[in-house]
């Protein structure tokens, strides 16, 4: 009970505490090696301007390449972009190619490779590998592979799904109406995400993203306003109809997971695949939020009831302290 306890205590410190800075840490880097002619390639990589990586990372070439010209650096939004022309003989098939200060970073690094004549290879840097061999022709099993990894660890480590979601589980009671509530907002996302990644939707990603945040503090604002009124006007219209509630924000949410997949990549031999895996991943990201926060309210209600509400409380407004701040930041932005 203690250690439950611990975590929860973690979590809500965390919370007050999370900064953009730290989002930015974890965002995927990105690199794209693009063939213009039989020898002379385009290398293009990006990382965030606050993270480690953006401010002192550096391409690890493929053997076979030199570098032709001058490094051109510039900003774009919160991202440090670096343009390289490459002079390269031979095939890629073989080389490798990585991040140098990848090791020391907190985040992955997607890589697509664009031969002229041959299909988009899709690889996967970490901090643990952060160099990889670029194989003789893309399987789509890693392209699958890829894109459910940067799911989930868009879902787990981007903060405002997370707390979407986790607000979701503290305002409901009862597993098969979270179930129900989180598939509405599965749905919904998904709309949105493979319209705007399509390019049928769209809108401005500044008031989107406020408007996550915006969401986010409504949802704690119910959870706290719930517990206080439960008793003298009964369940509250988010608590009988959660799933209408869900859906709605669930479609600003996929606009949010759409901008994230655009400042990734697709491959574009297997668009269909990204975008479905890139999705299984999400729902795997929420299902595993969903698991713990379940597990840690088991605990507290099994050997400590009495500390229940206060612990949803106290949880419910770091939640919306931390979304009250992002909402600020996002409009002023």
């Amino acid at each position: 009970m203690k250690y439950c306890l611990s975590v929860l205590t973690g979590l809500i410190c965390a919370l007050i505490w999370v900064s953009p800075a730290s989002a930015d840490e974890l965002r995927p880097a990105y690199v794209e090696l693009t063939q213009k002619s039989s020898s002379d390639w385009l290398l293009l990589w990006k990382a965030s301007e606050r993270s480690r990586l953006g401010q002192s990372g550096e391409v690890i070439l493929p053997a076979n390449c030199t570098q032709v010209g001058e490094t051109e650096k510039r900003f774009a939004a919160t991202n440090i972009l670096t343009n390289l022309s490459l002079n390269c003989t031979g095939s890629m098939a073989g080389q490798s190619i990585g991040l140098k200060g990848l090791e020391l970073s907190t985040t992955d690094a997607l890589v697509r490779i664009a031969p002229l004549d041959e299909a988009t290879q899709t690889l996967r840097l970490t901090p643990k590998a952060p160099i990889a061999t670029i194989a003789q022709k893309d399987e789509i099993a890693n392209v699958a592979w890829t894109y459910t990894i940067i799911g989930i660890e868009h879902i787990v480590l981007g903060f405002d799904h997370l707390l979407f979601v986790l607000a979701l589980v503290l305002l409901l009671k009862g597993g098969w109406l979270v179930a129900k509530t989180v598939t509405a907002f599965t749905i919904a996302h998904s709309i949105t995400l493979i319209g705007s990644t399509l390019g049928y939707l769209s809108l401005p990603s500044q008031p989107v993203e406020a408007i996550i945040a915006l969401s986010i503090v409504f949802l704690a604002v119910e959870i706290v306003k719930a517990q206080r009124d439960h008793h003298i006007h009964g369940p509250r219209l988010s608590e009988r109809f959660p799933w209408i509630v869900a859906f709605l924000f669930g479609l600003l949410h996929g606009f949010g997971f759409a901008g994230a997949l655009a400042e990734i990549g697709l491959p574009q031999d297997d668009v269909p695949m990204a975008l479905l895996t890139f999705n299984l991943g999400v729902e795997i990201g929420q299902l595993i939020i969903v698991a713990i926060a379940f597990g840690l309210l088991w605990l507290i209600r099994r050997f400590q009831q009495s500390w229940l509400q206060p612990v949803k409380t106290a949880t419910s407004y770091a939640i919306g302290i931390v979304a009250t701040y992002w909402f600020i930041e996002r409009m002023v932005a």
